[in-house]
């Protein structure tokens, strides 16, 4: 990647999102109509090649087995778990860590109905992101969105949050997707921390975790082979954590697990055609819990 380019990880998954609205209605994974508006002119030329013929999908997904549909389920999972947090009302504000090309802003503007989005991105994706809905602002829904840019390996998340209009203390859901991967474990636990101490407890959080698999198939093989192909391109995946140790990773942070889903359970929840996903990534909605009070020590007589 170009120092201070905008991500072409974040491009490529947004291609694949836009992928899904060549099909009917009631046969797609996600309904995303806003994907396209943030593709290039190569990703643009590729979407009209996938749509006339397929063959450029058939192409990535022997590229990446399962790697397109792991992406739609992904923002499917995320997707239901925020739309039932903004059934109720105790949900006062929207976090996107690494929006990237997110469009849940426009996609949930009636469920938000006011309540303040905050899309937290490095300056270059942030910027792009920004004249291209500035072009569009009279065709968009009306909504609070708020662009922070941020460095997460450097710059603090609560000041640059607070900064925005950020109300510290409140019931906030934070969505955390394709990110925490490539940061260091030290970034990831950082972050983490962030989010609890300046939220209220029932703040909630949807993130997706990667982990790196070990079995001897070909499937596996290749699957760690995409990884070193991201570190070509400039955004090398750094942390990982299987799903049988992720439970105790975020109760010691302050966070309860309120659903897990690997690649079999997407699968089970959203694929209805034959496809799979990807296995080595999986979701988590997780509840933030109240601190445990410190006990005093007893004075000795």
């Amino acid at each position: 990647m170009v120092p201070n380019a905008p991500s072409q990880t974040a491009e490529a998954v947004c291609l694949m999102r836009a992928t899904d609205q060549r099909r009917p209605p009631a046969d797609r994974i996600l309904d995303d109509p806003y994907a396209k508006l943030f593709l290039g002119r190569l990703a643009r030329a590729a979407l009209v090649s996938w749509e006339a013929s397929g063959t450029l999908g058939k192409l990535a997904e022997r590229l990446s087995p399962g790697l397109t549909a792991y992406v739609l389920t992904r923002h499917r999972f995320i997707d239901d778990r925020l739309g039932q947090a903004l059934k109720g009302t105790f949900i006062e504000q929207l976090v996107l860590l690494g929006a990237g090309y997110d469009s849940r802003a426009y996609r949930f503007a009636a469920e938000l109905d006011g309540r303040p989005v905050f899309e937290v991105d490095f300056p270059a994706t942030s910027r792009r992101k920004d004249r291209i809905l500035s072009r569009r602002a009279d065709t968009l829904p009306r909504t609070d969105v708020r662009r922070v840019e941020i460095d997460f390996e450097v710059d603090s998340l609560a000041e640059r949050l607070r900064e925005a209009g950020f109300r510290s203390g409140r019931c906030t859901f934070f969505v955390w997707e394709g990110v925490s991967m490539y940061l260091t474990r030290a970034a990831v636990k950082g972050t983490l921390t962030t989010i609890r101490s300046i939220s209220a407890p029932r703040s909630e959080l949807a993130m997706d975790f990667w982990y790196f698999l070990d079995s001897p198939d070909l499937l596996s093989t290749a699957y760690r082979m995409s990884a070193n192909l991201l570190s070509l391109l400039g955004e090398p995946v750094a942390f990982g954590i299987h799903p049988e140790d992720v439970e105790p990773f975020l109760a010691s942070l302050g966070y309860r697990v309120a659903d897990l889903a690997d690649a079999s359970e997407l699968e089970r929840r959203y694929l209805r055609d034959g496809r799979h996903v990807v296995p080595g990534n999986y979701l988590v909605h997780a509840v933030t819990v109240a601190p445990k009070p410190h006990r005093r020590a007893k004075a000795r007589p």
